[in-house]
């Protein structure tokens, strides 16, 4: 059976209600949960950077070790062509060994400065591994700490936040899938939450901007549901002030003591 306006109404200020105390439940926690995601993923990004690091560094570990190689077969050439040189014939065999005894020579050279880059790269890079673990650490104390906190606040909070959880549930069940879909629009829109509000000294309990006494009218009947035409929220309700009564008259005793005086 299809709700009416009124039921849809009040199922929208409970669930508003319910909200606003989930809200103040979450409050307590602060910041807590961003933070403890924000730690959450800067440790990932620092673990996935350490394997970064030591993936460059089995690179250049690998580099100095094939430079190495080569100048081990450069050495052994070079002992080869000098025995070589003992037997040449001429001239030209002779210069032909000692050139290419020269450019080994230079080969060498050239890959031990090669062995001294990657040295240098090397260290720059075990430096850097383990300054990233120094804050790995750092932040992982900083992890457990937040998440200490924010267990226990949320082993205060559970029970009562599970109790409104089921609640809102029901309430929800009173209002049709468009409906509830544009209070929670209103919600997220909202700076503090409220999408359903009363109409307080006739203004929005919401935006406090002026409700013409029309409105108020058709807000008091429930016949429709009315928003705000400012911000969007429901106005449910409007809230009656009285007015005090008036203090009694003093008599003036002025009259009173010009009699006495005649």
């Amino acid at each position: 059976m299809e709700n009416t306006v009124a039921q849809r109404i009040e199922a929208l200020s409970k669930v508003q209600q319910i909200d606003s105390e989930l809200d103040a439940i979450r409050k307590l926690r602060g910041d807590l949960p961003e933070e403890v995601q924000d730690l959450e993923d800067e440790i990932v990004g620092f673990e996935t950077r350490i394997e970064n690091l030591k993936r460059d560094l089995a690179e250049v570990e690998a580099n100095i070790d094939q430079y190495r190689g080569k100048i081990q077969d450069f050495k052994k050439r070079i002992v080869y062509l000098e025995e070589q040189q003992m037997n040449v014939r001429n001239n030209r065999e002779f210069d032909a060994i000692t050139k290419e005894m020269e450019m080994l020579d230079l080969d060498i050279q050239v890959a031990q400065k090669k062995i001294r880059d990657n040295e240098a790269e090397e260290k720059i890079k075990r430096e850097r591994v383990l300054s990233t673990k120094d804050k790995l650490e750092e932040r992982k104390k900083d992890l457990s700490t937040k998440k200490s906190e924010l267990d226990e606040i949320m082993a205060e909070s559970e029970v009562d936040e599970q109790k409104l959880l089921k609640q809102r549930e029901k309430a929800t069940k009173h209002l049709d899938e468009r409906l509830l879909r544009s209070y929670n629009k209103i919600r997220e829109n909202s700076s503090n939450g409220l999408a359903v509000v009363s109409v307080k000294r006739g203004a929005c309990g919401g935006c406090f901007n002026t409700v013409p006494p029309q409105r108020q009218a058709d807000i008091r009947e429930k016949k429709k549901l009315i928003v705000c035409e400012h911000c969007g929220r429901v106005l449910t309700d409007v809230e009656i002030i009285e007015e005090p009564e008036p203090a009694p008259k003093r008599r003036s005793t002025r009259g009173r003591k010009a009699a006495t005086k005649k």
